[in-house]
């Protein structure tokens, strides 16, 4: 569950509801409470979210992101990031992708990669882009967007990199 998202939607439903913090949260937890809950900087337990849901007439699933939802709003994130240039986030978000999206954010993975594969080629840290660019390859074949594109311009930075990192160590 996204703690952002559930701060938001319970901070609007109090809005909804014209209720102050301190209304919401009478004797049960704390006005700072609720406000680091509305921030998404704490997760509210299941016996606070059942009272903030009876408190504000509103259904706990309604204050509940759904599973798909919450994947959706980060790959939306994801595309987003990359869109920007921002691969390295793209990247930072691995490891948290829903299984439901797997193909989704391989592909994406696999442009973040690739993109840094270019760019410390560029910069002359072979040994990097070449890692890159094998991150990128391994990305490229997953899924249902696997991208022949991507892995051969792929292959050809791991090649470039490599033929450069030895031209280098070779002369040594």
């Amino acid at each position: 569950m996204n703690s952002i998202e559930l701060g938001k939607r319970i901070k609007e439903a109090r809005i909804a509801k014209k209720m102050t913090q301190s209304e919401l949260v009478g004797d049960f937890i704390t006005r700072n409470m609720l406000s680091q809950i509305e921030n998404g900087s704490a997760t509210p337990s299941i016996k606070t979210l059942a009272y903030l849901s009876d408190v504000l007439e509103v259904p706990l699933n309604e204050l509940m992101p759904s599973p798909t939802e919450s994947a959706l709003s980060q790959l939306t994130s994801a595309k987003r990031h990359l869109s920007d240039g921002e691969n390295q986030k793209v990247i930072e978000m691995e490891n948290t992708f829903p299984p439901e999206l797997s193909d989704e954010f391989s592909a994406l993975l696999s442009y973040a990669y690739r993109n840094l594969a270019k760019k410390t080629l560029e910069a002359e840290q072979y040994l990097k882009s070449a890692q890159f660019a094998q991150k990128a390859i391994e990305f490229s074949a997953k899924g249902l967007y696997a991208n022949d594109m991507v892995k051969s311009e792929s292959i050809l930075l791991l090649k470039q990199s490599t033929e450069e990192y030895n031209s280098i160590y070779s002369n040594l």
